[in-house]
């Protein structure tokens, strides 16, 4: 099952967080920031599925090394449309941010400058979609439907977050 199919499960889902003005809100930050960076919105939306690769595989570390409950509470904390150096900071050790930036950059053509300066805006929107799956009763549970769905992806390195947020944007009529 997609990342996509598992947001419209938890949008269908009263339990959990997941709710129309999350996606939009969503959308317009991918829109608003691909807009004010001079990129175009693919472009965009590429560079946000090769971060999610790097966020699935620092998720992943974290999870082995400090349980779901953990990564949950980090979705929970970080994840929103605002800019977070923290996040980033969180997730990312310098070197790794440069190492990410750079890789994307080359992937994608936006300038690793430039997308160094993106991830404290792109990194809350791959989080804040992994917390569309949030329990609404018990945000720190850590059965997270969504999350779960992608942290246990097959591992082929295709993260599904630009296809998500395009479906999202045909569910919305964006």
């Amino acid at each position: 099952m997609g990342l996509f199919d598992q947001i419209v499960g938890a949008l269908n889902d009263p339990d959990l967080q997941a709710n129309t003005g999350q996606l939009e809100s969503i959308l317009n930050t991918v829109q608003q920031t691909a807009n004010s960076a001079g990129v175009s919105p693919d472009t965009t939306e590429a560079a946000m599925s090769m971060l999610g690769g790097y966020v699935r595989s620092a998720l992943q570390q974290q999870r082995m090394s400090q349980g779901q409950d953990s990564v949950q509470e980090m979705v929970n904390k970080y994840g929103g449309t605002g800019t977070s150096q923290a996040a980033v900071n969180q997730i990312f050790s310098p070197q790794q941010q440069e190492q990410v930036a750079t890789a994307i950059a080359q992937r994608t053509g936006i300038n690793a400058n430039t997308l160094k300066s993106l991830l404290p805006i792109l990194v809350p929107l791959v989080l804040n979609l992994l917390q569309t799956g949030t329990n609404t009763r018990n945000p720190r549970q850590g059965n997270n439907p969504v999350l779960s769905g992608f942290l246990d992806a097959d591992g082929d390195g295709d993260v599904d977050i630009a296809d998500a947020m395009r479906l999202a944007g045909r569910y919305l009529n964006k």
